[in-house]
């Protein structure tokens, strides 16, 4: 089974897998799971219990654990490094994006990634590993 060494590079995998318009992977909803704990708004819990800059324990675990198989990685042809991705939302529901929580510190993940094509919100979004342009190029993946 395959192992990422950036969590939110593996993130940014995931949102394309469970959130995508077609999720080929069960869908994580951290409403439904506080719900089930009598907790009805994600965001006001977050703030009311200072968890705000952080990702929840629970999301963290899910999704630190969740194995992907290879044949799904391979069906990753784009990823979008956009700050507003759904699965920030289940992992950190009170986050505001506007701190380094979800930056994506290295690509040596990629590997994982045999089919990626094409990355978007390089400049804008959660991407923070310098030369990450030339980096990507030498893939032969396509940048906004």
């Amino acid at each position: 089974m395959n192992q990422f060494h950036d969590f939110n590079l593996k993130l940014l995998v995931i949102e394309e897998l469970m959130y995508g318009p077609e999720p080929l992977l069960p869908v994580y909803d951290l409403s439904a799971r506080l719900a089930e704990r009598g907790i009805s708004d994600p965001a006001s819990y977050a703030l009311e219990n200072g968890l705000h800059t952080e990702v929840l324990a629970e999301p963290r675990a899910h999704f630190a654990s969740l194995e992907i198989p290879a044949e799904l990685l391979a069906r990753v042809e784009e990823l979008c490094f956009d700050a507003g991705a759904d699965v920030f939302r289940h992992c950190a529901p009170a986050w505001d994006g506007e701190d380094g929580l979800f930056d994506v510190r290295s690509l040596d993940d990629l590997a994982l990634l045999p089919n990626l094509r094409e990355v978007t919100f390089v400049e804008d979004g959660v991407l923070a590993v310098p030369d990450a342009a030339e980096i990507l190029a030498a893939r032969g993946i396509e940048t906004d």
